[in-house]
């Protein structure tokens, strides 16, 4: 498949996604503060620098694009993808596998809420999912 962007221009364009403060990963923040759960970002001192951590409770959740991470939601089909990317959300996909090992190994507990977990219809199932794995919020 032929690009059809300089490098220069995919370059550019590339730069703009973000790994951080998506906004997936914002609605799962906002979600979990209504709830009444706080928490820290970004731990540089974990593996896989977990999204949102809870470290009292020993406990992280990742914030997973499903087209970045490759989960099957996507009605694009990896084998139709180019060679670099079906190889590059391979490698996500070993590196997210490898990380969630990582944390049971240093005794943390992980959950992968998806992008799309959080359509309106399916947000009081991921409420659900996020309250059951962090049980119920401290009140301070």
């Amino acid at each position: 498949m032929v690009d059809f962007l300089s490098p220069a221009e995919r370059s550019a364009l590339m730069s703009k996604v973000r790994g951080r403060n998506t906004k997936p990963e914002l609605r799962v923040r906002r979600l979990l503060h209504g709830l009444g759960y706080r928490f820290r970002l970004h731990d540089p001192r974990l593996p896989g620098r977990p999204d949102i951590v809870f470290s009292r409770r020993k406990r992280v959740v990742f914030v997973h694009g499903c087209f970045w991470h490759g989960h099957g939601c996507q009605k694009r089909d990896v084998e139709s993808l180019p060679a670099f990317w079906r190889d590059k959300i391979t490698r996500n996909r070993i590196r997210d596998a490898q990380v969630m090992r990582d944390l049971t190994e240093a005794g943390w507990s992980a959950a992968v809420i998806w992008e799309c977990e959080l359509k309106v219809r399916t947000l009081p199932a991921t409420e659900e999912k996020l309250a059951s794995f962090l049980g119920p919020p401290r009140i301070s």
